[in-house]
C-alpha cells in the first residue's frame, strides 16, 4: 500500500465528507491487500459504514425536529395489556400507506391505554421512512396559533403546521382551549385536508367533541374533514400506567370502560366550509 496514494485518497474522501470512508480506508484495504476480501467487497464495506453512519445522524436530526416527548416504537407496546386492539391492523399502519394517502388515523380511549404511545410509534416510523413530521399536544398548538395570530403572523404558522407529511395532534379534549382555540383548530385541519395526514388521540368519544370545542357546528365540521379519509381505533382496557397498582386499589381503581366511541351524529357543516 502507498503511504502517499493513501494520504491522497483520504484528502479525497474529506474533501467529500466521507469521513467514515476515510477512517475505516486504512484496515479495509489491508485486509484486501491480504486477500481477505475481494476489491468489491472492501468498497462495499466502506461505503455501508458512510451509508449507516450518515442515515443514523438523519434519524436522529429528524427525531429532533419532530418534536417528539419520547421515543418509542410498535415493538415496545404491550398489545397483551390492550386485547381490544387489533394488531395486525395497527401493524399495517407502521407501513405508512396512510400518509402516502395523505388520510388520518384516531386513536380512541380512556388514559392510560396506550394512545400516545402509538401515535408516538407511528411519527418515529415515519422519521424512519424520510418523511416530515411534527408532534403537539393540542393544547401547545392551539397556544402556538394565539401567539401567532396575535404578531399577526398566522398565516406563517398554519403554513409551519401544514408542511409535514404527518402531524400528531396528542389529547384533544383533555383540557380546555382557550377562546378562539377551536376555530383555529378548525383552520388548521382545513388546510391539511386531503394535503397532508393527521393522527390525533382522544379521550372523549366524538359525540362530546361539541362540548369539548364548545361549538357543535365547528365539532361537526371538523369530524367530517378528519373522517372522511380516517382509520378510528377504539382501545379499551385498564390503564397501562396503573397495572402495577390495580391490586392495591381494589374498589378504588378507575373502570375499565367498555362502550366504544362511535361515530357523532351527522350535524351539516356550516355553509362554505
Amino acid at each position: 500500500m502507498s503511504a502517499q496514494l493513501l494520504e491522497q485518497v483520504t484528502g479525497y474522501c474529506a474533501r467529500l465528507r466521507l469521513l467514515r470512508v476515510a477512517a475505516q480506508l486504512p484496515t479495509v484495504l489491508a485486509q484486501a491487500e491480504r486477500g481477505e476480501t475481494s476489491l468489491l467487497e472492501a468498497l462495499g464495506t466502506l461505503l455501508g459504514a458512510e451509508a449507516t453512519a450518515r442515515e443514523t445522524v438523519r434519524l436522529k436530526t429528524s427525531l429532533a425536529m419532530s418534536h417528539l416527548p419520547a421515543v418509542k416504537t410498535l415493538e415496545d407496546f404491550d398489545f397483551s395489556f390492550a386485547p381490544s386492539l387489533d394488531r395486525t391492523r395497527v401493524q399495517a399502519l407502521a407501513s405508512l400507506d396512510f400518509v402516502r394517502r395523505q388520510e388520518n388515523v384516531l386513536l380512541l380511549g380512556p388514559p392510560g391505554v396506550g394512545k400516545t404511545h402509538l401515535a408516538i410509534a407511528l411519527a418515529v416510523a415515519a422519521c424512519r421512512a424520510g418523511l416530515q413530521t411534527y408532534f403537539t399536544s393540542v393544547a401547545e398548538l392551539v397556544t402556538s396559533l394565539l401567539a401567532a395570530q396575535q404578531r399577526g403572523q398566522l398565516a406563517t404558522r398554519l403554513q409551519f403546521y401544514t408542511k409535514h407529511a404527518l402531524l400528531v395532534l396528542d389529547e384533544v379534549g383533555y383540557l380546555p382551549l382557550a377562546p378562539g382555540g377551536p376555530n383555529l383548530m378548525f383552520q388548521l385541519v382545513s388546510a391539511r385536508y386531503k394535503r397532508g395526514s393527521l393522527v390525533l388521540t382522544s379521550n372523549k368519544p366524538f359525540r362530546d367533541w361539541g362540548q369539548v370545542f364548545g361549538d357543535e357546528v365547528i365539532a361537526s365540521a371538523l369530524l367530517d374533514r378528519l373522517l372522511h379519509h380516517a382509520v378510528v381505533l377504539n382501545i379499551r382496557g385498564a390503564s397501562y400506567r396503573l397495572r402495577d397498582r390495580l391490586p392495591d386499589l381494589g374498589p378504588e381503581a378507575p373502570p375499565a370502560p367498555v362502550k366504544p366511541c362511535g361515530r357523532p351524529p351527522r350535524i351539516p357543516a356550516p355553509e362554505g366550509r
